[in-house]
């Protein structure tokens, strides 16, 4: 029997990593799961006070974009990866006995031809009901997650989301918004981007985009480029030209009050090289500020480094390593259009918006829903 799946609002996310007190009791567990174009993600949690403790989490690379691009259509063997680590996921949700659970899958499914039949066999193979969700909503999901780490100077914000299939950004309005009622206020977009009547002071979403272009995604296209430093370009390049459609992108930069907001492995990667940390510290990254100058040190770095040096480099990773350069190419191409001295890093995303939201819905935060 599939596990029931609630539907979510929003809450007001603040921190994710003081393990959960033991026993645990099953009742109070939430999990969210996220199936994107390259990894298969999962966190099993329970919330406390105005936030939440991590239970047991899982992470994989399944590849399951790969292919997509020429063939439009899942490969066998991806799916038969990603079917082995949803297999892995289903045990931990029994072995923890969740009831609460949201399951989603992104880019990859959304523009598969096969993907709506895929989320069937997965049913049938594990049990697990994943539903695929629009790119708004995989946009406002991360826009959520974010919310603590906005700054309360902050007038104009971009947050984006460089995902393995799709990257996700949205520029936001606060000016109108008290400064001390900021992050609140964007926490309330988990409702939707265009809210309604409200008694509280309200972000305005200026424009949103959802690019089909991810660090999966991209390096593929650009795959028979052989040249390291002329792919990197090129990649660029590309992803700049997408932008053409994203308002904001047609506007003078703004020189005050503006922050960026960058969630994904590549974002998280480069400010762990930039720290120089041997071994990965969500505690020292999430959160951490960086400058255009000191993002583009580590990206010429990686450059610098050659493909078997990246390979090499134990900053990067083994499951990152083959993607860090399409990724650092997007992130490259955003801050030559909106330059900035305060890009925040947030090792944060789908899975805890999905988390927050389904607890804010339950009312078992403090503070209540939003």
């Amino acid at each position: 029997m599939a596990p029931k799946r609630p539907n979510g609002a929003g809450a007001f996310p603040i921190a994710v990593d003081t393990p959960a007190p033991s026993p645990v009791d099953p009742a109070s567990l939430y999990a969210a799961l996220d199936l994107g174009t390259n990894s298969c993600r999962m966190l099993v949690a329970q919330p406390k006070g105005s936030q939440f403790h991590v239970v047991d989490s899982f992470s994989k690379s399944v590849q399951l974009g790969n292919g997509l691009e020429a063939s439009g259509r899942l490969s066998r063997s991806s799916m038969s990866r990603t079917i082995q680590a949803l297999r892995i996921c289903r045990k931990k949700l029994i072995k923890h006995d969740v009831n609460r659970m949201r399951l989603v899958a992104t880019e990859a499914c959304r523009r598969a031809s096969n993907g709506t039949n895929f989320m069937k066999h997965i049913q049938r193979e594990t049990g697990l009901t994943l539903e695929i969700i629009r790119p708004e909503e995989e946009a406002r999901l991360a826009v959520v997650s974010c919310a603590p780490l906005v700054s309360t100077r902050t007038e104009q914000l971009l947050v984006v989301d460089i995902g393995g299939g799709s990257t996700e950004l949205v520029w936001i309005d606060l000016s109108r918004v008290p400064p001390l009622e900021r992050p609140r206020a964007i926490m309330r977009m988990g409702n939707g981007f265009i809210g309604g009547v409200s008694d509280f002071p309200a972000a305005s979403v200026v424009d949103w985009i959802s690019v089909p272009l991810g660090v999966a995604t991209l390096r593929e296209m650009f795959d028979d480029v052989e040249d390291d430093a002329g792919r990197y370009a090129l990649m660029s390049v590309h992803f700049e030209e997408q932008l053409a459609g994203f308002s904001p992108f047609h506007h003078e930069p703004p020189r005050e009050g503006f922050q960026i907001i960058g969630t994904s492995g590549t974002v998280t990667t480069v400010a762990a090289t930039h720290l120089g940390l041997r071994r990965y510290d969500r505690t020292k990254v999430d959160g951490l500020r960086m400058t255009s100058d000191q993002i583009e040190r580590v990206i010429q770095g990686y450059l610098a480094l050659g493909p078997q040096g990246r390979r090499m480099n134990s900053h990067i990773g083994r499951d990152r390593q083959a993607l860090i350069m399409s990724g650092a190419a997007i992130l490259q191409a955003l801050l030559r259009v909106w330059p900035t001295d305060r890009l925040s890093v947030a090792d944060r995303g789908l899975r805890e918006g999905i988390l927050y939201s389904q607890m804010s819905a339950d009312g078992v935060l403090e503070g209540g829903s939003f």
